[in-house]
Order: C-alpha cells, then structure tokens, then sequence
C-alpha cells in the first residue's frame, strides 16, 4: 500500500524525484509516492469528459487516449480507484519544477528513463498538443 503525503508544490527551479503511482489525464496530475501531483509542463490535452478549457490549445485526439499513452510511457495500467485514477506502478522519473500549476500541483519537466522527456514524448503521440506559451521551445521533432 502507497503512503500518500500531502501534495505540496515543488519550488520552480528545483529538481525532484517523482515516483508515479496514479495518473488522471494526459497532461497530469501524475501523483508522485513522494507528495507531489505533476502537471506536465509545455502541452495541453483534451480533459477525460473529451472538453477543452477555454484559452488552452485543443488537441483533436480523445482526453482518454491521451491519458492511456501517457499510462503507457510510465509502465502501463495496474488498476483504477473508485475515483478513475489509473493506478501505476512508474520508473522513477527526474523532474525539475517550473512552480506552481493551479491547485495543490506542480508544473514540471519529468524524464523517464525509458523515453525522456514526457512532454516531448506525448507532443510526439499526437494525443497532446504543444502549448507554446509553456513549451519554450524544447519539445522539437526528432
């Protein structure tokens, strides 16, 4: 059984660990073993109720397929909670804080050993869209 602290947001410009065990949509939160919930830097996906938020970017692809590929980058499904969380079981990802995400979250750039970095590695799915007031520009073509 995960210990669950309390979510707290990661300082910007502070590199932290983040061990995933449940993801909601594409773009986070990913609940991190160690307190935070991430909220991927950079890009934006459709919510699970398939809507967009007004002013985000508005990817075409569905909010669930964005959320099953990033299960996927992080090791794939091993249940869901009553709440719809899908429960995982992630490599250790190193991620460094861009602060504070709306919420109890943090906007962060996470890599994860076996793809990277997460951002890009959902820009290049296709089930996210880049959100160039965030991107920066590090999310490019390989």
């Amino acid at each position: 059984m995960w210990l669950f602290l309390l979510a707290q947001v990661v300082v910007a410009d502070s590199t932290f660990t983040c061990t995933p065990v449940r993801v909601w949509d594409g773009d986070g939160p990913i609940w991190c073993a160690e307190g935070p919930r991430i909220r991927l830097a950079g890009i934006a996906a459709r919510e699970i109720d398939e809507t967009c938020r007004p002013g985000h970017p508005c990817p075409t692809t569905s909010g669930r397929a964005a959320r099953d590929t990033l299960v996927r980058l992080l090791g794939g499904p091993r249940g869901k909670t009553a709440t719809g969380h899908i429960i995982i079981q992630g490599p250790r990802l190193t991620c460094q804080s861009e602060g504070w995400a709306k919420g109890a979250r943090t906007a962060a750039w996470c890599a994860a050993p076996s793809v990277g970095d997460l951002s890009c590695a959902m820009v290049r799915s296709g089930t996210v869209s880049a959100w160039p007031r965030y991107a920066k520009g590090m999310c490019r073509p390989r």
